[in-house]
């Protein structure tokens, strides 16, 4: 269950088309979901995939997979770093900064906006997204895009060939997940 929700949720940033996604995972134990991170983080980070919970609510968790290297790269841009200073980050390592996003979570009851820059999206878009509230993008796919258009649909129909790809594959048993998963 849980290989199939990476293949379906994830396989732009198993492919390396993209920085990050991210997947709501219904679980039956603590020890059952700690179990299968440790498990994935163990198998994936030899590729430069990582896994983490970014929240935890009853049976479900908010699973994060992201490309290590892509983070820390998107991370070292000083608008990205001005940006995310608003909302408290001070250092710009991947792992502090994705601790800061899980306390950010466990503080509100909404997702809070700046995770748009940890899933890859233009930072153009994220500051739109919240300047609108939501409203008066110019047109949406796997985010709300104020800015670049053509640039952003040309991105979805790559992720969504990716993602339609390797679904088929992994649904007929062509490929499993790590044979699916691009080395960094």
């Amino acid at each position: 269950m849980f290989d199939s929700m990476l293949v379906q949720h994830c396989a732009p940033t198993l492919s390396s088309l993209k920085t990050a996604n991210m997947f709501s995972h219904e679980f039956s134990s603590n020890d059952e979901l700690n179990l299968a991170l440790k498990t994935w983080n163990s198998n994936l980070g030899k590729k430069g995939i990582s896994l983490h919970i970014l929240h935890r609510h009853t049976q479900r968790a908010v699973i994060y997979v992201c490309r290590d290297s892509r983070l820390a790269k998107d991370l070292q841009n000083r608008s990205a770093q001005d940006f995310l200073a608003q909302f408290g980050y001070t250092d710009f390592t991947p792992e502090l900064c994705i601790e800061l996003l899980k306390e950010r979570f466990a503080k509100s009851d909404t997702f809070p906006h700046e995770i748009g820059l940890f899933l890859g999206y233009p930072l153009a878009d994220v500051i739109g997204f919240i300047e609108n509230a939501g409203k008066n993008y110019i047109c949406i796919g796997c985010w709300k895009v104020y800015c670049n258009e053509c640039e952003a649909i040309k991105l979805f129909g790559k992720f969504k060939k990716c993602k339609d790809v390797y679904t088929r594959l992994f649904r007929n048993r062509t490929r499993s997940v790590m044979q699916l998963t691009v080395a960094a």
